[in-house]
């Protein structure tokens, strides 16, 4: 690819974010590309339809981008140094000025990312194997049917229901769930796990069976790749013409809603530990293939956690990407306070 075509590239897909129309060549020499005739540019915009960046609605109508087209300018805007902007300094205002535990505090901050880039925002908070736990309550619901609640260090309340082999009484999980978080209070599940069912059993003598079950269900619930999802903005998918298709608006909407998908996306963007954008095809979750999404690593209140945007391929990725690295940068020093 030449420097003229990826100028063509980067001008096509910029008009077509900010308008919502095909470019043509005369647009293109006008607003972007100057010195240059409408037959020159012309030309190669055939050239790269055919290599698959453009595509034309109409036999007379300007180009369209293609995802492939999308995935350069997007590597383009990651790649140039972020600008700074007036929007940056009220994002951090409203997040340093906030007092909340961590659940407000995520709910927050997606509706103010929504609001923003009108955009679906999400949030997740990670690996509850490397949280602090605050507190453990086992609930006897009815018959064998127990409900965990796990409270983290920040307020993050996270619940689990398991149903065990054997018969227990309530003041046995009460005193179990006692034990519990003394042993595990001001620890991750991790440093904790390999000694707490000796320290358990001691004093339990008579209930084993129950407490070793009762303990492997917490153990599978605290070391799987849980999240606790946040989001805010679905209804302004309803503005957006996009998400007029009816596929297309499910698509988003069932990724929300059936959180696994989502977790699998989340948990390669906590690894990599940098921002990452899927365009397209490049979505894994049925349905999302014309749809874009950007997630952020972040630091709220000491917690793990990732930010995300959801939205059309034709999102302003420039503003989005702006917003997103404002807040992570908010959070990470709000934490460091």
């Amino acid at each position: 690819m030449t420097e003229r075509q990826l100028s063509i590239i980067l001008a096509v897909v910029y008009e077509y974010i900010k308008t919502g129309e095909p470019a043509g060549s005369r647009t293109i020499v006008k607003k972007y590309i100057r010195g240059l005739s409408p037959a020159t540019i012309r030309n190669e915009m055939a050239d790269l339809e055919e290599m698959g960046y453009f595509y034309q609605p109409h036999t007379s109508s300007g180009r369209l981008p293609t995802p492939r087209a999308y995935r350069v300018y997007v590597d383009s805007v990651t790649a140039r140094a972020r600008s700074h902007s007036s929007e940056e300094t009220s994002i951090r205002r409203e997040i340093l000025g906030s007092r909340s535990g961590i659940e407000d505090l995520l709910n927050q901050v997606t509706h103010l990312m929504a609001r923003l880039t009108n955009c679906v925002a999400v949030a997740a908070v990670p690996t509850l194997d490397d949280a602090k736990i605050q507190h453990i309550d086992l609930i006897l619901m009815g018959g064998r049917n127990v409900l965990a609640l796990i409270v983290l260090e920040g307020g993050l309340v996270h619940h689990s229901q398991f149903t065990l082999p054997y018969d227990v009484d309530a003041s046995t999980l009460e005193e179990l769930s006692s034990r519990i978080s003394t042993f595990a209070c001001g620890h991750s599940w991790s440093e904790v796990r390999e000694g707490l069912y000796k320290y358990v059993a001691e004093g339990l003598s008579d209930a084993q069976e129950s407490c070793r079950d009762a303990i492997s269900e917490l153990d599978k619930f605290l070391t799987e790749k849980n999240y606790k999802f946040f989001s805010s903005g679905a209804r302004h998918l309803l503005d957006v013409p996009h998400f007029q298709a009816l596929s297309r608006l499910q698509a988003v909407l069932s990724l929300l809603e059936q959180e696994k998908p989502l977790a699998h996306m989340i948990e390669k963007c906590r690894q990599s530990r940098d921002i990452k954008i899927t365009l397209g095809e490049e979505n894994e979750t049925e349905g999302m293939e014309d749809n874009a999404m950007i997630l952020i690593p972040a630091r709220p209140r000491q917690q793990k956690a990732v930010l995300g945007l959801i939205g059309p391929m034709r999102m302003d990725y420039e503003r989005s990407i702006n917003v997103l690295e404002s807040v992570a940068e908010a959070l990470d020093e709000d934490s460091g306070r």
